[in-house]
């Protein structure tokens, strides 16, 4: 189970009050007597795809193989997703196709990928590499998609990202292959995408923040800092320093985090505890040259420099004045963890040694039927996480889990495909959940009683 033998002992200020069994599965501590029922027992979905607490539904807005209005068809393996408002009414969705080199016949046949001079990369026979992105136009107050169509092409592996405060989308490329793989150009990279684009933008590879396995991107809209994850089981977590704010290719500083007074620390409590849960850990952030790092070691060397480890950085989203951030395969049991980093007030400036920022560990699972290989995440508008699980298990049970500010877990969907849910992003009015299922994509609209949430 969720480590809730540690919360009681180190919440200090928590509030921790007994799981129900609906919600949460077992629970074995006798003295939890009480009750969360969040939004209720799951509902089993008639159509088989998500089951939901009852007052909720979905909505699928787009699926595999859809014309788009640019004539090709919805690309697959739907991963993460950015919701960004247009205008009182339309929203645009950027949405990351994680497709590799392999998929290109398979996306040839389903997308007609062709010939264009705004590919980032191509194949031999001139076609754009299948990753990339597609933009969903949605009216949230009429709850339907008006536009479809394709945005970047020529990537391969876009993970995750992060949306800007300046209105655009962070595609992250899982990867670092390069020519000495058959491609034309190196990958590992960060692209821009903006919300108002009407069609593919040209590429731009922003290289002053890193070529490494990019996972997601979280913003700090004060300070414009961008903060990154990387999908290693001995990733760092790094910082970029923009030298302007919003203009990320006009370059800046890329750093790594370690926690201060205590160099090559690991949080990823493998072996040992050596992060306890809820201990706030004050950081420093350690300069890194070669960011471009040709031979793929930006972390090694980072991390010979000091800076901290973490099991596999994934999804990371900003909330109020601070950040969450899974490792998926943390913890004793290799289940999974949620970081939670809370910016100095001088971040990013030359005194913020005097008033450092602080790293803790919000939760570590212990029980894999409540909470196993945490990936996306987003912070939903009553504060609570919203985590898309991944399993890498032959058969799979994931789920979206709702943690609580204290630290709670709970159960809010299941997905009975044999898949993942990736890229959930609220609507900026709150009323809408948007997921993908990651293959054979959809993307999901839910809507319900946000404000029924029972303790």
């Amino acid at each position: 189970m969720i480590s809730r033998r540690q919360f009681l002992l180190s919440a200090g200020t928590l509030a921790f009050i007994g799981l129900s069994r609906s919600a949460f599965g077992k629970v074995t501590l006798a003295n939890l007597t009480d009750s969360v029922l969040a939004y209720g027992s799951l509902i089993p979905d008639s159509n088989k795809l998500l089951d939901l607490p009852a007052g909720f539904s979905y909505r699928v807005i787009s699926q595999l193989g859809d014309k788009m209005d640019d004539g090709l068809s919805v690309p697959d393996k739907a991963d993460g997703m950015g919701c960004i408002a247009l205008d009182n009414e339309r929203v645009a969705l950027v949405r990351n196709h994680e497709l590799s080199p392999k998929n290109i016949k398979q996306a040839a046949t389903s997308i007609k990928l062709h010939k264009t001079p705004l590919a980032y990369d191509i194949f031999n026979d001139g076609v754009a590499l299948p990753g990339g992105t597609s933009h969903i136009i949605y009216n949230i107050k009429e709850h339907k998609k008006e536009q479809e169509f394709l945005s970047l092409c020529g990537t391969i592996r876009n993970c995750s990202g992060g949306i800007t405060p300046w209105g655009s989308w962070l595609t992250c490329e899982e990867t670092v292959t390069d020519q000495a793989d058959g491609l034309g150009k190196s990958h590992g990279y960060i692209f821009e995408v903006p919300a108002t684009a009407k069609g593919l933008v040209k590429p731009e590879p922003l290289v002053a923040m890193g070529r490494f396995n990019h996972e997601a991107a979280a913003i700090d809209p004060r300070t414009g800092i961008v903060y990154l994850t990387e999908d290693r089981g001995d990733s760092l977590f790094y910082r970029f320093i923009p030298n302007e704010y919003g203009k990320l290719k006009n370059g800046g500083k890329l750093q790594a985090m370690a926690i201060k007074s205590t160099p090559q620390f690991d949080t990823r409590n493998w072996s040992e505890a050596i992060m306890p849960l809820h201990t706030s850990f004050d950081v420093e952030w350690v300069d890194l040259d070669e960011p471009q790092s040709p031979k793929d070691d930006l972390r090694i060397r980072g991390h010979k420099q000091g800076a901290a480890l973490f099991a596999r950085g994934e999804g990371v989203h900003w909330g109020n004045k601070e950040l969450y951030f899974c490792c998926t395969n943390g913890g004793k049991k290799q289940l999974g963890q949620v970081m939670k980093y809370q910016p100095s007030e001088f971040e990013g400036k030359e005194n913020e040694s005097s008033s450092p920022g602080t790293m803790q560990l919000f939760v570590e699972s212990e029980d894999k039927s409540l909470f196993n290989f945490g990936d996306n995440l987003t912070v939903a508008p009553n504060g609570h996480l919203i985590v898309c699980e991944d399993q890498y298990t032959d058969v799979v049970d994931n789920h979206l889990r709702g943690v609580t500010p204290s630290g709670d877990v709970y159960t809010f969907a299941r997905l009975t495909a044999q898949t993942e849910l990736a890229g959930a992003c609220f609507s900026p009015d709150g009323n809408t959940l948007f997921v993908n299922v990651y293959s054979p994509t959809k993307t999901l609209a839910i809507t319900g009683p946000w404000d029924s949430f029972k303790v």
